[in-house]
């Protein structure tokens, strides 16, 4: 090859290099920077974080337990509140419902003929209890009951969305020791409002107890039998719309027959938190809340 033919080659083969640089760096002067990526920190279900459940200063909300199972839903007529609950999706259950008690809410509306799913929550995490119950002789058993809402025929009807059922004993506990306690607390409530929070759990905190499952009639879903049913109760004095004083009350039953009264199963609100790993009445004064939680008495609450 001559050296003027080799030269022209060198020239040729340059320009090509300086034309691919030349491309290559306006690509990357054009390119849009890459969004900055942000860690999501995962909740360990060990330990739970607590948030407030809704941005409301409602009494009767706990903390609400975060994760990526759980479902915070409140449900409303118009712009009265009705119930808010934790529903955990994995479960298919209510984890605690809480909700505000008074004469306003109660009176005498029929109670309906059928459930219905949720309006709230897809349908793929409901169990299907619309027309037939549990399994196993289970009943379909309230997290707030009809008697609480039946003044009221939008609110009673949210009473049976299917999330606000979970498996529960008929004889001689839904229909027995539970219903008697409900009973009582609305008759409460014809005098003065309280607030509720019912709640299910399935060990105490450092148990290890099996869990038994189940399945509703026309549906092939694992529904765990919650293995405690509990309730928690508040009441409030106030001066000029504040809170000035408050009084609590627990109930914790094992979930099985019984033949006596609720009352022999009172414990303090202090005790169920650390049971469940719930924070209870977090928008009371904290040092209402602090002083409230610690009674046991059913006689103190009453008379308070």
């Amino acid at each position: 090859m001559s050296k003027k033919r080799a030269l022209k080659w060198i020239l040729i083969i340059t320009l090509i290099v300086l034309i691919v640089v030349v491309v290559v760096l306006c690509v990357k002067k054009t390119k849009p920077a890459e969004a900055e990526t942000t860690e999501v920190a995962t909740v360990e279900s060990a330990a739970p974080v607590q948030r407030a459940a809704v941005d409301e200063d409602w009494l009767e909300l706990p903390g609400a337990v975060s994760g990526s199972g759980y479902e915070v839903t409140t449900y409303y007529d118009s712009s009265v509140r009705n119930y808010t609950h934790l529903y955990d999706r994995d479960t298919y259950t209510s984890l605690w419902t809480a909700y505000p008690l008074s004469a306003a809410y109660m009176g005498d509306e029929p109670r309906p003929g059928k459930w219905i799913y949720s309006t709230s929550i897809d349908e793929e995490y409901q169990v299907n209890l619309k027309h037939h119950s549990y399994n196993d002789k289970y009943a379909r058993g309230h997290m707030i009951p009809n008697a609480s809402r039946d003044g009221n025929k939008e609110m009673q009807m949210q009473t049976f969305f299917v999330t606000n059922s979970v498996p529960q004993i008929q004889n001689s506990f839904n229909s027995g020791i539970w219903s008697k306690l409900e009973r009582t607390l609305q008759n409460i409530a014809w005098e003065e409002e309280i607030y509720i929070v019912t709640g299910v759990a399935f060990n105490k905190s450092g148990e290890d107890k099996p869990i038994a499952y189940t399945t509703a009639k026309d549906d092939t879903k694992q529904v765990p039998i919650p293995n405690y049913f509990y309730k928690v109760v508040l009441k409030v004095k106030k001066s000029d719309d504040e809170v000035t004083s408050a009084s609590t009350i627990g109930f914790w039953m094992d979930h099985r027959k019984y033949d006596d009264s609720f009352e022999n199963y009172t414990v303090s609100v202090d005790q169920i938190e650390q049971w469940t790993g719930m924070d209870y009445f977090v928008n009371l004064p904290d040092s209402i809340e602090t002083a409230a939680e610690t009674n046991s008495s059913w006689s103190e609450f009453q008379t308070f």
